[in-house]
């Protein structure tokens, strides 16, 4: 199948075609496969539960798409904070909210997304997002031409706490560090205190 036809039979074409032209093409650092694509079928599970704090599940790889598409669910306890502000070199990111209301900033700019709305962040422009309700946020974050989701399960559930990763170690910073820059994240160096300024503002933890 061509990339044409998959984004038009997987109903994202008409989204894909507002992305910046390099959003199609390969990006540097996304696998190449040369098969065909497969289709697959992903059964429906329940509603990915919060934990308390913030959990994901990755439910389209990167390999399953020859390297063009991957996508997580995301699921957000209420008032809780998200990663530091941050920007994409070669990543850009598509967000369908399923429940509650996700609030993201992009440039300094804040903008609610609702349940059944979507959120384009292209590559290149600083953003971060977090649950200000007193409801619990789950959303659908899609990922074009990087496997962003093998970042995310690192974070996640590989260089954790339980696993010799406390947060502020020089173990856990040593492997974030060369995770940031293998999948071209960048943080300004004001970004932890942007980031408490926006706990402090919307009362997050």
């Amino acid at each position: 199948m061509q990339r044409r036809d998959f984004l038009s039979a997987s109903g994202l074409l008409a989204g894909a075609l507002a992305l910046p032209q390099m959003a199609l093409g390969q990006a540097a650092n996304a696998p190449f496969f040369s098969d065909p694509l497969k289709p697959f079928l992903l059964p429906a599970l329940p509603p990915l539960d919060h934990k308390g704090n913030m959990d994901i599940r990755v439910w389209v790889r990167s390999e399953m798409t020859n390297g063009l598409y991957s996508s997580v669910e995301c699921a957000v306890a209420p008032k809780v904070m998200g990663p530091p502000p941050h920007y994409h070199k070669e990543l850009d990111e598509l967000m369908l909210v399923l429940d509650g209301t996700a609030s993201v900033m992009v440039e300094g700019e804040v903008v609610e997304i609702q349940a059944g709305g979507w959120h384009l962040r292209p590559r290149g422009l600083t953003h971060t997002f977090w649950n200000a309700s007193d409801k619990p946020l789950r959303f659908v974050d899609m990922y074009f031409n990087q496997p962003f989701e093998v970042f995310l399960e690192k974070v996640f559930f590989e260089y954790t706490p339980e696993k010799g990763f406390p947060f502020g170690s020089k173990a856990r910073d040593a492997v974030m560090d060369k995770l940031t820059e293998q999948f071209g994240l960048v943080y300004a160096p004001t970004a932890g205190a942007e980031r408490q300024a926006i706990v402090d503002k919307y009362g997050l933890k």
